[in-house]
């Protein structure tokens, strides 16, 4: 098994920052992607962005060149660095391990973003 602990989330005005934090632990691997997805009130949960263990990423259309996401390998950590916060990023992101073909999720941590 696979745990996931996120830190972070907070209230935040628009235009603030905020720096989201996902310590892995327990049966990790080498190979793996690590990401954050979010899910706001009524809506699907969707991806924001994700990182491989060799350091590649991908992003949202609606985050790119907002939120910068980036890994610890020695501390098995994955961060998310989100500037320029907008009302709509407003949900519970949820920190995801995929590694030999299994999810992991973490409990979540909300993000709340005041107009």
């Amino acid at each position: 098994q696979v745990q996931l602990v996120e830190s972070g989330g907070d209230l935040v005005q628009a235009g603030g920052s905020l720096r989201l934090s996902c310590a892995a632990s327990g049966m990790i691997t080498t190979i793996n992607t690590m990401g954050w997805y979010r899910q706001a009130p009524g809506k699907q949960r969707e991806l924001v962005a994700t990182i491989t263990n060799r350091g590649f990423t991908n992003y949202a259309d609606s985050v790119k060149g907002r939120f910068t996401i980036s890994a610890d390998t020695a501390k098995n950590t994955v961060y998310l660095q989100m500037n320029s916060l907008k009302s709509d990023d407003t949900a519970t992101y949820y920190c995801n391990r995929y590694q030999f073909g299994v999810h992991y999720w973490g409990k979540g941590t909300l993000v709340t973003v005041s107009s």
